[in-house]
């Protein structure tokens, strides 16, 4: 049985972040297109083109001691050739290890992301990736502009 489109396109988001948590730079490297892409790591400018976003990724990886992604509210939109992906990104992580080679403090942090695939003759590849944190309420403070 063949997968659909919108199972392949899971596929792929899925091995995005598997491939981060793993750090496997070589693989993430493969999961993205070769040519325009972009994105957006929450706090930082836009990033065009593969040595940009490729870079970024690399600085990411040497500095981040552990990695872990739980996906949640995943949605995946498949038009043509062209498919989005909006997930909520739980994510635990820590710097470099200390000395004596204990795990720096785990942090935890809320990413909303969108992913953009395009089909080419290998499969679904990243074209961007845009995450922006998610701000939460700390002791009671409420904004009175926020939604209800």
């Amino acid at each position: 049985m063949s997968l659909t489109d919108t199972e392949l396109v899971e596929q792929a988001n899925t091995a995005f972040y598997e491939t981060m948590e793993r750090g496997d730079f070589d693989e993430l490297s493969e999961l993205w297109l070769d040519d325009d892409i972009s994105c957006i790591h929450p706090g930082w400018p836009v990033l065009t083109g593969r040595g940009e976003v490729l870079r970024s990724y690399a600085l990411i990886m040497a500095n981040t001691e552990y990695i872990q992604f739980f996906l949640t509210d995943v949605k995946v939109s498949v038009a043509g050739d062209t498919a989005l992906v909006t997930c909520t990104e739980n994510i635990l992580s820590s710097g470099p290890a200390e000395d004596g080679g204990a795990l720096g403090p785990l942090v935890g942090q809320l990413v909303v992301a969108t992913n953009v695939f395009r089909r080419t003759s290998d499969g679904w590849k990243i074209w961007s990736h845009h995450g922006s944190p998610v701000l939460t309420e700390t002791d009671g403070e409420e904004d009175e502009n926020s939604p209800p």
